[in-house]
């Protein structure tokens, strides 16, 4: 039985998720996990070695060599090849400043979301968020490391304008937070959910209402009117139902297996 992939250490999420070109039609994206794109930060942007590198993201140095080698390639075919590129998922746990021995490079939290692109799709004077929902079946999903979906609710001047449901592709619970920034989502709806991904989600500003059961939709509209029932305490009660051996919920810390939440 192959051994378990150990998380990779990030101290923040990036500030922009996607990058394409302006002169050629936009062919499918390169993904550049996000445990990829730390590489690159801490080699080639902070000129650390891969020694400092391989510490400060708590993996051993032939892992960031190889992290790294992917990573370039991958940018290399993005330019060579007029490819968009987009920055999700893979193998990582957030830091943002909580853990020790993160080292001198640590941002202390992920860096802030640029407010002055403006959205093509918004007017003048309308006011917009994006809610998430943990869903099946219409469905609150209670489990949110192991969502296999989320349904996405584009609000409008307080009025639900547009929906979708998008597969969250087995991305474990530490990577969900990023795989919501990057389609924009500011505000969570789920069952049960644990400390690490809670850290996760706050480092993203993403707010949370967890603890909620029942319809997604009706769920979603009583946020909407202000009647939506949560539980601002909730925490992650399922241990037992899928977790891996010796798993815990809370921040990642020495000694933490990642379980069957994409850290595999």
């Amino acid at each position: 039985m192959p051994r378990p992939q150990r998380c990779r250490r990030i101290c923040g999420l990036p500030r922009v998720g996607a990058f394409g070109p302006q002169e050629v039609r936009a062919e499918a994206p390169i993904v550049l996990t996000l445990d990829e794109y730390e590489v690159i930060r801490l080699v080639d942007l902070e000129e650390k070695t891969q020694g400092a590198c391989a510490a400060q993201m708590d993996v051993s140095r032939s892992t960031v060599q190889e992290i790294y080698e992917s990573a370039r390639k991958k940018i290399a075919a993005c330019l060579v090849y007029g490819r968009p590129m987009v920055i999700r998922g893979g193998n990582y746990r957030l830091c943002g400043g909580r853990e020790g021995g993160c080292g001198q490079g640590c941002r202390q939290g992920p860096l802030p979301v640029r407010q002055d692109a403006p959205d093509p799709h918004k007017q003048e004077g309308e006011s917009t968020m994006k809610i998430a929902v943990t869903y099946e079946n219409g469905q609150i999903f209670q489990h949110f490391g192991h969502t296999q979906a989320f349904k996405i609710y584009e609000i409008t001047d307080g009025q639900i304008s547009r929906t979708e449901v998008v597969d969250t592709n087995g991305s474990g619970h530490g990577a969900l937070a990023g795989f919501l920034m990057q389609r924009g989502v500011d505000t969570l709806i789920c069952g049960g959910i644990g400390g690490g991904a809670q850290v996760a989600l706050a480092g993203a500003g993403i707010r949370l209402y967890g603890g909620v059961r029942g319809d997604a939709d009706a769920a979603v509209n009583a946020l909407l009117s202000g009647n939506l029932g949560y539980d601002p305490n909730v925490h992650c009660d399922h241990h037992g139902q899928g977790h891996g051996e010796g798993h815990t919920c809370g921040h990642h810390g020495e000694g933490h297996t990642c379980g069957n939440h994409g850290c595999h």
